[in-house]
């Protein structure tokens, strides 16, 4: 039997009925786009990760777009963030018509190095969006303490770190605004696509609602130019749901990180590493050696199927070229992304698969 780095169906399998339930509810009240079941979510959602509003919108792409609209993002700005991060993160950025400026990253965690963030500022500078990746989170502490010193505003992008923890504060609650999406891989996902907005400044919140929605504050008339990225109720029934199984969920990833560790401890594999005050919610269990490729093709051939996030730096691709990067210029993130892939890590791996790929990868390391 393939082992694949991500599935759904064993868990779906055990939440059936409750999914099912959740659609047929909405399918049944005559309210399919932004009914009461948008509006519990957005209020749970922002209670479970501590701030005072919460956006729902239609992916997590236009989560941070929008969120960099709301704050304050003008063409022409510059706004800091990572090269190894997911496009999305980079291409709303350039969405929102500002300039990305790339810092590199801690080549133990494979975060933001805060200690570049000063250097990167600019006097075009206007937002930074740390990216809270492989579901830890980035030194909130050192990021807010330059937008202070600089007058920047910040927005979190926690799209692989739904619960994760910096300092007892849950990610998405540390700044001007935060994006998340429910994309069906994350750690609270949907069976389709989905995503939101958390602040806790109510002129963000009201500026959010408007953008979601044409610009509009009540129907047919636009109070500014806005756009269409609305969260639907189907999806946002279907996250009410997970959503009460979100911490069961991370414990079960904590679980298989720790087999993880044990396992592979002295094969040689680089190691997950956790940053000072982080709580790890492992959306990938992410491990780095110098011959990826060849382990990642033998793995395949034993029908084990692993994954890559992410292969390429996005200062170095054809479709950012405008943007002035080059080869060399991020050599921390460069190095990472010709070494690093990421084992199987969801809810409803079976341990005996994961010894099974623990045992397959082992060997292949020993002959190394």
């Amino acid at each position: 039997m393939a082992i694949y780095v991500w599935g759904y169906l064993k868990e779906y399998a055990e939440e059936r009925r409750e999914v099912l339930e959740a659609v047929e509810g909405v399918l049944e009240s005559g309210k399919l786009i932004l009914g009461p079941n948008v509006e519990a979510f957005e209020a749970e959602f922002a209670a479970y990760c501590g701030a005072r509003h919460g956006i729902g919108v239609d992916n997590g792409t236009n989560a941070i777009f929008l969120a960099l609209k709301a704050v304050g993002v003008e063409p022409g700005d510059e706004v800091i963030t990572v090269t190894n991060t997911a496009v999305p993160t980079v291409s709303a950025i350039v969405s929102a018509g500002a300039v990305p400026r790339f810092v590199d990253i801690d080549p133990a965690t494979y975060l933001m190095d805060t200690r570049r963030l000063e250097d990167a500022v600019t006097p075009k500078t206007r937002c930074i969006v740390p990216v809270h990746l492989y579901g830890q989170c980035v030194d909130m502490d050192a990021v807010r303490a330059v937008a202070a010193r600089h007058d920047l505003k910040v927005v979190e992008d926690c799209a692989q770190a739904h619960g994760a923890r910096f300092k007892g504060n849950v990610a998405g609650s540390m700044s001007d605004a935060s994006a998340f999406s429910f994309y069906p891989t994350k750690i609270l996902g949907t069976y389709g696509d989905g995503g939101m907005v958390l602040t806790s400044d109510d002129e963000v919140r009201g500026r959010m609602r408007r953008l979601r929605f044409y610009g509009m504050e009540s129907t047919y008339y636009a109070n500014e130019h806005g756009y269409n990225s609305r969260l639907d109720e189907l999806h946002a029934a279907i996250l009410r749901n997970k959503l009460k199984r979100l911490d069961g969920y991370i414990a079960r990833r904590r679980e298989l990180a720790e087999r993880y560790d044990g396992m592979l401890a002295g094969t040689g594999l680089v190691l997950p590493a956790c940053g000072a005050g982080n709580f790890h919610a492992y959306y990938l269990y992410v491990v780095r050696h110098p011959a990826r490729d060849e382990i990642i093709a033998k793995l395949k051939e034993n029908d084990i199927h692993v994954n890559i996030s992410y292969p390429w730096p996005i200062h170095t691709m054809d479709g950012y070229a405008r943007f002035g990067g080059r080869e060399g210029d991020l050599p921390h993130a460069e190095a990472a992304a010709r070494e690093i892939f990421s084992l199987p890590m969801f809810p409803s791996l079976d341990n005996d698969d994961q010894d099974e790929v623990c045992r397959v990868l082992g060997g292949i390391l020993e002959s190394l």
